[in-house]
């Protein structure tokens, strides 16, 4: 941050009592943006200014005030957060990930991050590879050889740190001499083992660490589910080594798939402890334990389904002329076809967009038509 003096008060802001994370980032762009004023001056407003200029309702105004008193207390921890090489990231800086807030938007784009360690990672092309914490040995292969991989390709790789595939991921990006980013499952300030062990890595600028929570919170099974949102959204690509038919996998990749996510499942032989496939029936791509995909290789009863990956039936060039196509213009497939010829179906187009996350839809005389929209200037792409 610019100015450390503003740390308490983003502190205070983030971790809210009682608000929830889109109300709190609301008001963030209210103050920075609509405003053009800092946390500190809008702490300090009255409260019928906060009425007039915020829209406060009386327990609002309470709220606020009740935060206020934990402000000399929030003072002290961010000296501490300092004093110790910790950096906190707010919502509005430009260090703050783009992907995030692209994948998450106002509504669970964490309002800060608490990092420690090579800041610069979260805007670089990254992946996440997920999957259960007693994968099997294929599986642990499989997350092996996509983070080679991506180490290989210049790619972030995000982990959550916990056994199974999060640890693989992380060992394997170390070993690789690629980068990665763990996303903790407890306050910053609680992980002095971990980061006793990846000392040499965060200082080398390979490793980063990023926590959402308040820096002394402890590890709690609800606040390893929460982090899972965050691994998912910190990624371009999430790569499934193996999911359950429930848990937190499962749910992270049900909801990617909902939103268009580029998500890619391992298909392996060894279906007993692995609920791959029914992701894969479900849109997820399938790929092979070195990450290929599988379209010719794929049970008969998925080559007919509309599960079949279309990520390279556009050209690069062709995928730029879309992309100019639909932030000029609110079209629907056939529309599309027909100012940009391209080589595929109308079927096969939808399926295309679906996997591009800054396609929008929006329905107009019971049809469904695709845009892009136009950046606007807030903290969010989209709001």
């Amino acid at each position: 941050m610019k100015q450390h003096t503003e740390i308490p008060y983003w502190i205070t802001l983030a971790h809210l009592p009682k608000w929830g994370t889109e109300k709190i980032n609301r008001l963030v762009v209210k103050i920075v943006h609509d405003n053009q004023m800092n946390l500190e001056i809008f702490f300090h407003l009255s409260e019928s200014e906060w009425k007039d200029r915020f829209e406060f309702s009386d327990n609002d105004v309470l709220d606020v005030q009740n935060a206020k008193l934990e402000l000399p207390n929030n003072a002290f921890l961010a000296e501490e957060l300092l004093s110790q090489g910790f950096e906190v990231v707010p919502l509005n800086s430009f260090e703050y990930s783009k992907i995030l807030k692209d994948n998450l938007k106002i509504k669970h784009s964490p309002t800060v991050l608490y990092t420690k360690g090579n800041k610069q990672i979260m805007q670089e092309n990254s992946i996440a590879i997920v999957g259960s914490r007693d994968a099997d040995k294929d599986s642990l292969q499989f997350t092996d050889n996509i983070a080679k991989k991506a180490s290989e390709q210049n790619k972030v790789v995000v982990s959550g740190f916990a056994k199974g595939v999060d640890k693989q991921s992380l060992d394997s990006a170390i070993r690789y001499k690629g980068r990665s980013i763990v996303v903790l499952p407890q306050g910053i300030m609680t992980f002095g083992s971990g980061i006793k062990k990846y000392y040499a890595e965060i200082t080398n600028g390979n490793v980063l660490l990023v926590s959402t929570f308040h820096p002394k919170a402890a590890w709690s099974v609800g606040l390893a589910m929460a982090r899972n949102s965050i691994i998912y959204g910190l990624a371009n690509e999430i790569y499934v080594a193996q999911s359950s038919e429930s848990g937190g996998t499962w749910a992270g990749v049900i909801n990617g798939l909902k939103k268009g996510r580029s998500i890619f499942a391992y298909l392996s032989e060894n279906t007993e402890k692995n609920n791959n496939l029914t992701l894969i029936e479900k849109g997820a791509k399938p790929v092979d334990i070195d990450g290929n995909f599988l379209e010719e290789n794929l049970p008969k009863n998925l080559l007919t389904s509309d599960n079949i990956n279309s990520k390279n039936i556009i050209e690069n060039s062709e995928f730029e002329q879309l992309v100019i196509l639909l932030k000029k213009e609110t079209l629907t497939p056939k529309q599309i076809l027909e100012k940009l010829p391209l080589n595929i179906s109308d079927k096969q187009l939808i399926k295309h967009l679906k996997t591009i996350p800054i396609v929008k839809t929006i329905k107009k005389s019971n049809r469904i038509h695709y845009f892009i929209e136009q950046n606007v200037a807030t903290l969010f792409l989209t709001i």
